[in-house]
């Protein structure tokens, strides 16, 4: 070999470490493992979830527990979220959001963590409510399996101590989201705040992606280009890029879906379907090349997203074979990848 070329390849080795370790450092401790946390909050969870403050913070501390440093205890501040779930009716056990100091953070697993989603149990003592969480958790972790420009998650299972009922004590499964600006510090891609957006200004190839994915899931709750009045692009999706390349979304809350299948979940009546559970394909018209990519390339992905299934440790058997078999059912028909595209088409947006 010679010189000249034992310097190039140096140089390529080098600078796949380099951006390996940038990647590494780009992610928060949180998220940077799939293990399932066990944590305790203690705050006055009675109070919280009666006056459901979209705005006003009550204070609370989280601690866990650290193989080497041992129980590690972080102090933050807690209030309700969300918009469906956060009505007391369908859901007495509103989502909450984490707001952490950074102060009280450093050194520990929650270091570079500021406002996190947490999504909770919604009702107490209920096994399906419990089995939907963990199944939004399994949607999550099938899109991080499909690409790196998805929102990572971190399960937990959280005891809850009440401090307005004597330090009362529940014990619920939730997950983290990555916040995304955690998610647009990793992909090295800026948010953008507009309102609305065109399909002609997204990049081909990641949208239709999403738009594969979720048909898989058997989700019709989103748009890549529109978000409600006063609120930024776009429906349960997170636009980002500037006006020097082409936009992004990446989606986000999966309740709504068929693999979920929530006891809550109705899909919108101008669909024409009954069932959350049932299939709609809801991207937009594109390029057939770029639709068969997307649709190969999850479908390339069977063995490591039913592996997914199949590793959760706390999804009962049933409910993991009932996913399994829903996941099985789009693979089995997108192997005639023609006949599916075909389908795609027919339904896709103008």
């Amino acid at each position: 070999m010679t010189p000249l070329r034992t310097t190039i390849l140096l140089a390529f080795f080098w600078a796949s470490l380099s951006d390996a370790a940038d990647d590494e450092k780009k992610t928060v401790p949180l998220f940077s493992s799939n293990d399932m946390l066990e944590v305790t909050i203690r705050a006055p969870f009675t109070s919280i979830m009666r006056v459901r403050s979209l705005d006003e913070e009550q204070p609370a501390t989280l601690t866990y527990n650290d193989p080497e440093a041992g129980v590690v205890s972080v102090d933050l501040e807690i209030r309700t979220r969300g918009r469906f779930r956060h009505q007391k009716e369908v859901c007495p056990w509103a989502p909450l959001r984490l707001d952490f100091k950074k102060s009280t953070t450093k050194d520990t697993l929650f270091a570079g963590s500021d406002k996190i989603k947490m999504v909770t149990h919604c009702r107490a003592g209920s096994t399906p409510n419990t089995q939907a969480l963990l199944k939004e958790h399994l949607a999550y972790r099938i899109y991080n399996q499909v690409t790196d420009n998805s929102f990572r998650v971190r399960l937990l299972r959280v005891t809850y101590v009440d401090t307005d009922r004597n330090d009362r004590k529940r014990t619920y499964f939730a997950f983290l989201i990555e916040h995304r600006d955690q998610l647009s510090d990793r992909i090295g891609i800026p948010i953008n705040e507009a309102e609305a957006t065109e399909i002609k200004f997204l990049e081909p190839a990641q949208t239709n992606l999403g738009s594969v994915f979720q048909y898989l899931i058997a989700n019709t709750d989103f748009s890549p280009i529109r978000a409600a009045p006063g609120e930024t692009c776009c429906h349960n999706n997170v636009l980002f890029g500037d006006q020097d390349g082409e936009l992004q979304v990446i989606p986000y809350d999966f309740d709504m879906s068929g693999i979920v299948n929530a006891s809550y979940a109705r899909p919108d009546s101008s669909l024409n379907i009954s069932r959350v559970m049932t299939r709609l394909y809801r991207g937009f018209c594109t390029d057939p090349e770029i639709l068969h990519e997307a649709l190969n390339d999850i479908s390339s992905r069977e063995k490591d997203v039913l592996g997914i299934i199949s590793s959760l440790p706390v999804l009962t058997d049933k409910e993991k074979q009932k996913k399994i078999s829903y996941l099985e059912s789009f693979f089995r028909k997108a192997e005639d990848q023609d006949k599916m595209i075909s389908l795609f088409e027919k339904a896709c947006h103008p």
